[in-house]
């Protein structure tokens, strides 16, 4: 405990001592004011203890026996009460700073999501609020309990990790409020994702402001975050608040990498329940395989079905029948490049320069 929180609370006087003093100066005696007040010496006592508060009955109580306005009494116990309270708060945070130590702290300042440059019990309350959560055990049960495994949230060297996981998840949640989306409907999302296959062909540079736009007609968020150092996702799949959420990360940099992780996770929305939550490429999170396997499926189908392979020559694969695969399929070259490389069917050098760069930091909002 710091020496000022110590000495606010050697200093705070309970309302107790007021009526002590009182009686005293009225020459009373502790069983005189019960019988007066009719009350048991024991409820006297934990009055003037301050385990019982002056409630607005005591209050005029006090004002008949003893003759000081029963507003002084509310507002003395209002008084103490919140000082009390506060107190304890500033003990409590004080208590959290290890909490803090976990958290990604220098990613939340630079995004703003931390205003307080100074670690104490100010950053502390800020860091509850930015998860909107009253205390660590709360921030536990809403972002670790329901997303990791018991195995990895149990080691003490994953905790800087799965603070970053729950930072970056919270990151989605709070942009999420600041838009309004329909009702989601599947049949809706389908006939948007078709149209979202002339974004991956053409791979206009403003696709991402298009993607969100198109998804949001058919009641689906995508949100595109930053990549957190302690939490390396590529994308995330859940419903929050009734509304699925896809959300993508900046950490590969090409569109085939996107385009795939964007259809994997919108499988999981048409394919899998509301409660089901995917973390994609996170260790501590233990993804159903099956489930897994049928978003890949689901992008693979959506992106380039698997019969693609039947009109390439695999012993001798250059760009000229890359090019024809992705004009007779309808899809970008560098989703075919992907799939060959998936497949080590090519080198991971093939095919580089019918890639497409994909920087999403002006599309990023905090």
């Amino acid at each position: 405990m710091s020496s000022n929180i110590k000495i606010e609370r050697e200093l705070l006087t309970k309302p107790g001592d007021t009526i002590l003093e009182t009686i005293e100066y009225l020459k009373m005696s502790q069983a005189e004011l019960a019988e007066r007040m009719g009350k048991t010496p024991g409820k006297i006592n934990d009055l003037i203890s301050g385990k019982a508060p002056i409630t607005v009955n005591t209050a005029m109580q006090l004002e008949k026996v003893l003759g000081i306005d029963m507003q002084f009494w509310l507002n003395r116990e209002m008084y103490y009460r919140e000082k009390l309270a506060r107190i304890e708060q500033e003990e409590f945070l004080e208590q959290c700073l290890d909490w803090l130590k976990e958290q990604p702290i220098k990613e939340l300042q630079k995004y703003g999501y931390l205003k307080t440059r100074n670690v104490g019990t100010e950053m502390v309350e800020e860091c509850l609020q930015f998860y909107g959560v009253v205390s660590p055990v709360e921030w536990e049960n809403v972002y670790i309990e329901n997303y990791a495994q018991t195995s990895f949230r149990k080691s003490p060297s994953h905790k800087t990790l799965l603070s970053s996981m729950a930072a970056w998840l919270r990151i989605a949640e709070l942009q999420l409020r600041k838009q309004q989306f329909p009702e989601f409907k599947k049949d809706s999302f389908k006939v948007v994702l078709q149209e979202i296959k002339s974004l991956v062909v053409s791979q206009p540079e403003d696709f991402p402001t298009t993607l969100q736009s198109l998804c949001q007609q058919a009641g689906v968020a995508v949100i595109f975050s930053n990549s957190l150092p302690k939490a390396p996702i590529s994308g995330a799949a859940r419903w929050v608040g009734g509304t699925p959420l896809i959300q993508i990360t900046d950490r590969y940099k090409t569109n085939d990498h996107f385009w795939f992780t964007f259809y994997h996770e919108a499988g999981h929305i048409l394919l899998h329940g509301k409660k089901d939550i995917f973390i994609e490429e996170f260790e501590g999170v233990e993804n159903d395989t099956a489930k897994e396997q049928e978003a890949n499926d689901f992008a693979r189908d959506w992106l380039l079905p698997d019969d693609f392979l039947e009109g390439i020559d695999q012993q001798q694969v250059d760009e000229k029948a890359v090019r024809r695969v992705a004009r007779e399929y309808a899809t970008h070259p560098a989703i075919v490049v992907g799939r060959l490389q998936n497949l080590n069917l090519v080198p991971h050098h093939f095919g580089a320069n019918l890639k497409v760069k994909i920087n999403l930091d002006y599309f990023i909002q905090h």
